[in-house]
């Protein structure tokens, strides 16, 4: 009887080890599934802070072309004035 119960107990080693592998396999199992869905609310929140930040460059892009063109505009503006002058000093001087 004695062997038999010794035997019943080599035989539950191999299965006790067993449950102990599926018991972290499964703990693995739930911390990967935490990380991959913390990582895919991360990659949503980058993706949107991507947008916005390329909407702010186009944004940027498109009202530094608006101030290039105004300040072109004032520029040629100037200049005609300034012609304008010299051509009256000139005419002040014959």
């Amino acid at each position: 009887m004695a062997k038999a119960v010794a035997t019943r107990a080599v035989d539950l080693e191999p299965i006790d080890r067993l449950e102990e592998k599926v018991r972290l396999l499964v703990g693995m199992i739930e911390r990967l599934r935490a990380d991959s869905a913390r990582m895919a609310d991360d990659n949503a929140r980058l993706m949107r802070e991507l947008d916005d930040a390329r909407a702010r460059v186009t944004e940027a892009e498109g009202t530094s072309a608006q101030e290039i063109t105004a300040l072109r505009e004032e520029r040629d503006l100037i200049r005609s004035r300034v012609t304008e002058m010299l051509q009256q000093i000139e005419s002040l001087n014959l």
